[in-house]
This record gives structure tokens, C-alpha cells and sequence, in this order.
């Protein structure tokens, strides 16, 4: 089912509406949440802020490990422990990457991740810093999402 079918059939939530303040805002927060970063080995500290619909945020950072498939990312670490809290549908996302020199997106398996509680429509905003961010929907960063007739 693609996403127009999807929407046909009641799968995705109303338009996000976040405003550019809140976004901004939320992309503060995961400068902030990066500083909490546990990055021995790459040196390079992500923090991610996720805005649920229920209004709380929740903010998490890359968690690296020796045996690097282990380490769990700055955007899974917040909806996690956002799940962990009662939040199941994802409203905004901020991911903030300091030290690169570039906006850096999410990678593969968040992007997965985010999809389970977010829809297409959910605003990502990323970057190093303020002046050079990046702002996608979901759908656009997650094109073909795929299975939620699954959940249903």
C-alpha cells in the first residue's frame, strides 16, 4: 500500500503542524542532547530531539560500543525512551551532528525506526548547527515505507 493508500484508508495522522520556532527549538535541543554522547571510538557525537504527540520531547544520544554493531543512535536512543514513557506517534524529529561539516540525515535503520511511530508527514530537521540545517518530511527521507498493513 503507498503512501496514497495509506492516507486513503486513515493510516496517517493530520498534517504535522510544528512551526518553524518549535522546529528550531527542537534542533536546539538535540545540540544539547549530542553533548551527552558516549563517542570513544568515532570522535563524531550525534543528539537527536523528538517531539511526540502528546507535545513532550524527548532527546537521546549515540551510545557507541567496541563491538560497533552494538552502538545504538542518537534517533533510536529518543524514541526509545520515548516508547519507554508512553509515546507511541512521533510529531517532529531533530537530529544535530556538531562536529560534521555538512547536515548529516538519518541513517537506514532510523529511518525505519522513525517510520514505525511517524508518518510521512512528520517534519526532520538536521544539521551541524544552526546555520546550515536541512529540513525533509519522513516520507521524503523514507520514500517507499512500506508494511504498515501489518500493524493494522
Amino acid at each position: 500500500m503507498d503512501s496514497y493508500e495509506r492516507q486513503k484508508r486513515g493510516h496517517t495522522m493530520e498534517k504535522n503542524q510544528v512551526s518553524e520556532k518549535d522546529l528550531l527549538n527542537l534542533f536546539e535541543r538535540a545540540i544539547q542532547a549530542s553533548k551527552a554522547s558516549y563517542s570513544p571510538y568515532s570522535k563524531f557525537p550525534v543528539g537527536a530531539a523528538i517531539l511526540t504527540s502528546d507535545g513532550r520531547i524527548f532527546t537521546g544520544c549515540n551510545v557507541e560500543n567496541r563491538s560497533y554493531g552494538l552502538t545504538n543512535c542518537a534517533e533510536r536512543t529518543a524514541v526509545f525512551t520515548a516508547v519507554a514513557e508512553g509515546a507511541k506517534r512521533i510529531r517532529a524529529v531533530a537530529i544535530a551532528a556538531p562536529k560534521a561539516d555538512y547536515p548529516v540525515g538519518p541513517c537506514g535503520a532510523c529511518r525505519q525506526v522513525l517510520s514505525e511511530f511517524g508518518d510521512e508527514s512528520v517534519p526532520v530537521i538536521f544539521g551541524s548547527k544552526i546555520e546550515n540545517v536541512k529540513k525533509a518530511t519522513l516520507g521524503e527521507l523514507y520514500p517507499f515505507d512500506s508494511l504498515h498493513e501489518l500493524a493494522d
